[in-house]
């Protein structure tokens, strides 16, 4: 899966109708709806809109007959193999009524085109964890961690040795957990906390 590495935009006009469709990378549903808000124009006919993120998915038809606006977006999304996006279609009306299936052509297609004009990048599935060992392996945990890309969160020591919170990427976790438990004779141990998409 990918999303959107910028923002992107495009414009349309079919019979009239001006349609401008924008997109953004969101990491939570309430972020896109906090774009919505800011980027919503009320002197529009419609700002229809869809989210994707990760299982959650809404979408609005804003006043446009059901399923000709909200829908066609979401599909775009799919469609184009997006993740963690927001979509917004803003319709200003000109005069020339579109029917239903005009309706879902110029939605679908003026978000379609913007996410297909969009710079993506890949989506990498983070997992945050914790690591704890003896403070003889301290150098030695260092070097495995910088080895599979992790980031170092936190730090602390106590009684019984080092503990780190960790963040990585989810393909390098099984890695990790092989590279810890040769190095540290099974002594060392790991425990993954939550998986993040990013």
């Amino acid at each position: 899966m990918h999303t959107l590495a910028t923002p992107a935009r495009i414009e349309i006009v079919v019979k009239k109708s001006r349609f401008l469709a924008q997109a953004l990378s969101v990491d939570a549903p309430a972020a896109a709806l906090a774009w919505l808000e800011k980027i919503a124009d009320r002197e529009a006919t419609h700002n229809c809109w869809a989210y994707r993120v990760g299982d959650a998915y809404r979408f609005s038809d804003d006043g446009e007959p059901g399923g000709t606006a909200g829908r066609p977006i979401l599909a775009a999304i799919d469609g184009q193999g997006i993740d963690h996006a927001m979509v917004v279609v803003t319709r200003w009306y000109g005069g020339i009524n579109l029917g239903a299936g005009g309706l879902v052509r110029a939605y679908g297609g003026a978000a379609a085109e913007c996410l297909r004009g969009g710079t993506r990048r890949p989506l990498i599935e983070l997992v945050e964890a914790e690591l704890a060992c003896d403070f003889a392996l301290a150098g030695a945990v260092h070097g495995i961690l910088a080895a599979v890309a992790a980031e170092k969160l936190a730090e602390s020591f106590g009684e019984h040795g080092l503990c780190l919170r960790l963040r990585l990427p989810a393909a390098m976790y099984a890695a990790l957990a092989e590279r810890l438990r040769d190095a540290s004779r099974g002594a060392a141990t790991l425990k993954a906390i939550e998986i993040l998409p990013t």
